[in-house]
């Protein structure tokens, strides 16, 4: 690809805070968009939230989530920083912001100003809720918004369900507002025309439900551990190992269930294959099973075996799996840009470049 990169010219400005807004902009950023984050005079929250070190030390959450970016100050209740404002929405391509709805307003900034400053702005609007609806000035965070769409309800055990771990609503909203923004970029390039994006992070969990949506479940009775993705079945769970280790069956094709059952020596369980679900003895049987071994001696015997098979490493782990290490996929420490191009993976700056207090944000 050379020096240049898929958006290089474009210019976001990013007003977000907390994870889905900035990790979107990031997005944006390690494909080349020139981002400027602006940040209040406290900051944003995650800089220090969910790490506790040094005084004045920022996160390596936060690092992440703004590599590539250049990070500013501005007061937007002070005159001149508004002005400062002004003048950056004037040359950017897209604002990305995740105030409350009518925030943008109060400071001054509504859709008609907006529209006045720059026509062709692509304005992005990413909430808890969206700008819309009976609450849409409601308060929330990721674990309440996946209990609004329905995220929650059928995974976990069958006694409760489990929060999702990293925040999966915060996710789903940035990549729903990174693919939303390019298409509105490229219906720009068409019509020269900037549009009004409303980006809900509720919305955005609630797209991945179709499949739960579709499911007819029985009201009265709790769905988790009772369907095929979700623990109900035997050759698609999570089995412990004899030393405290977890390995992960994923054998849904028939192909994939014979040739774990032969591998492990249990041609009786081929024709259970599809028994119905819950499958609760034979996910028995299957845990007694990986029960008797270690985990060495399982990856042993099932690691080259062509049955979907896979221990579960932690973290630190997965930092230094071959497989990552092999596609450049850890970038200091950190997931790099998660797709390649050209045979080649994207590279990305390691770190962003944040502007002496005081010193107003200029566009490359």
């Amino acid at each position: 690809m050379g020096k240049k990169k898929l958006l290089s010219g474009y210019r976001v400005l990013d007003l977000s805070q907390y994870i889905p807004g900035p990790f979107a902009a990031r997005s944006l950023a390690d494909l080349g968009a020139d981002v400027i984050k602006i940040e209040p005079p406290a900051g944003d929250p995650m800089r220090s939230f969910m790490y506790t070190s040094q005084a004045g030390e920022v996160s390596p959450v936060y690092r992440h989530l703004n590599r590539g970016k250049t990070v500013a100050v501005l007061n937007l209740k002070e005159k001149q920083d508004k002005q400062h404002l002004a003048r950056l929405l004037r040359g950017a391509d897209v604002l990305l912001e995740s105030y409350r709805p009518g925030v943008m307003a109060r400071l001054g900034f509504d859709r008609d100003r907006l529209q006045a400053l720059n026509p062709r702005l692509v304005h992005c609007a990413l909430s808890g809720f969206g700008q819309s609806g009976p609450f849409r000035d409601r308060a929330g965070h990721d674990l309440t918004y996946c209990a609004v769409a329905g995220a929650l309800s059928a995974s976990g055990t069958g006694e409760r369900p489990v929060m999702t771990y990293p925040p999966v609503a915060d996710h789903a909203g940035a990549m729903q507002a990174v693919n939303t923004i390019l298409a509105a970029l490229l219906s720009r390039e068409r019509n020269g025309k900037g549009l009004f994006l409303d980006i809900s992070l509720t919305d955005s969990i609630l797209s991945w439900q179709y499949i739960g949506l579709a499911e007819s479940q029985d009201k009265n009775e709790s769905p988790r551990e009772r369907l095929l993705l979700n623990g109900g079945a035997a050759c698609y769970n999570i089995y412990a190992t004899s030393d405290g280790r977890f390995v992960a069956l994923a054998a849904l094709e028939t192909k994939f269930w014979k040739t774990f059952c032969q591998q492990t020596d249990h041609p009786d369980w081929i024709a259970r294959h599809q028994e119905k679900m819950p499958q609760k003895e034979l996910i028995a049987e299957l845990q007694a099973l990986f029960s008797s071994r270690p985990l060495s001696e399982w990856q042993e015997l099932l690691a080259e075996a062509d049955c979907c098979f896979e221990p579960i490493p932690d973290i630190s782990e997965s930092a230094i799996h071959p497989q990552f290490e092999a596609r450049a996929s850890i970038v200091g420490r950190q997931p790099g840009y998660p797709g390649w191009i050209n045979g080649k993976p994207v590279e990305v700056k390691a770190d962003y470049l944040e502007l002496p207090a005081g010193q107003a944000p200029l566009w490359r």
